[in-house]
Parts: C-alpha cells; structure tokens; sequence
C-alpha cells in the first residue's frame, strides 16, 4: 500500500512540474500531505517566514479539469475557509503557502449567499466611488480595521475549474471581498491600505495647518 501511495504521488509530482504555470514539486507535496476535507495551515504576518510568502506574488495556474492536484487543493482550500477556526468570508492560495492565482470568495449578492472558486482572477475597472467597510484577515490575527478606498464597483475577469473564461461586474460587500483576495495574489495586505490612508490624511491635514 504504500508502495502503491510512492507511486501515486510521484505520478502527481511529475504532472504538476510539467508545466511552469503547474504547482511546485514542494506545493504539491503541501497539497496532498492530507485528505481533501483536511484544512491546511493559515500563514500568519506574526511569523517571520510567513510574512515573507504572503508579500510575494502568485502565478497563474494553468487550467486543467482533469488535474487531481488541482482538484485536491481547491477542496482543502474551501475547507480551510470553512473551518470553525477561520470562518472566512473569502481565502486565498497564498494564504496556506501556495503561489498560485486561487480564491474563493463567498457571494453575498447571490441567493443562498455561496462560496465560489476562482482561478486567475484579476480586476479590470475599479470605480471611482468608494465604500467603507470594515476588513479583517485571517493571516492578520485578532484584529479588524474600517477602509474607506474600497471601491464600490469592479470589473472582473477569471477562469472557472471547467476552462471556462468569464467576466462579470460585482458591487457593494462582495466587490470588497474581491479586492481583498485579489490583493493576496500580488503580495497586498489590506493594512498596506490603511497606511496610505494615514499617510494621505496625514498629508492633507498638513496643507489644511498651512494654509490657515
């Protein structure tokens, strides 16, 4: 039997570095140390090689539907999501230690409110009107912060688990969302937000002193 397991993940291994927009050999093996319902290890900014991964970039992941590693990862990726130690509204692959372009975001202006997988994903037109909204992390432990640069409407393209190409606009809450984990993928957290909100308060607040 576990000969038969060596096998198995060697022939996963193979297929997953076959091509450069694949997972690692080191991803893979993350990804399928566990069952599919096993949730995997949420990186924390409050560990320094953590922090390191979660301000890198990801990659696109090539689109494979019949890719079991794929397939593996999104599910422990929901169940990380879901679990009652994180009870996210929205994760991201780099979030567990993979480099890839996979999100999952909970759908707020959908009925039954869902959680849907995304590959890819990227924001093409942001709104000039903004919303404030009040955002937490789970790779930022214990606390929460009220932005106000959100944009209340995006733009989105991204690929489905089917290789299916799709865009679609979303609003309100869950656009919020969206930008939160698309950040993820270029190494953005939302506190770097709020410091360049402090940072242009600050400046206007100095304008205002001067001028008076």
């Amino acid at each position: 039997m576990k000969y038969l397991s060596f096998l198995l993940l060697a022939a996963l291994l193979a297929a997953s570095c076959s091509s450069s927009h694949s997972f690692t050999e080191e991803e893979t093996k993350l990804i399928m140390n566990a069952d599919s319902l096993t949730p995997m290890r949420v990186y924390k900014i409050t560990n320094k090689q953590d922090s390191l991964l979660l301000r890198t970039k990801s990659k696109a992941i090539k689109v494979d539907p019949t890719n079991p590693v794929i397939k593996h990862f999104v599910s422990r990726l929901y169940a990380t999501v879901r679990d009652s130690m994180s009870l996210g509204v929205g994760i991201a692959a780099p979030q567990v230690g993979i480099l890839k372009q996979i999100i999952w975001v909970q759908r707020f202006d959908k009925e039954n409110i869902p959680f849907e997988v995304y590959l890819n994903p990227k924001i093409t037109r942001y709104s000039q009107k903004k919303q404030s909204v009040k955002e937490g992390c789970l790779s930022i432990p214990n606390r929460t912060d009220l932005l106000n640069c959100r944009s209340k409407s995006i733009d989105i393209e991204y690929d489905t688990m089917e290789n299916e190409h799709k865009k679609e606009t979303v609003e309100k809450f869950t656009a919020v969302i969206f930008q939160h984990e698309i950040d993820h993928l270029s190494g953005i957290l939302y506190l770097d937000h709020l410091e360049k909100e402090m940072q242009d308060a600050k400046t206007a607040s100095k304008k205002t002193i001067n001028k008076d």
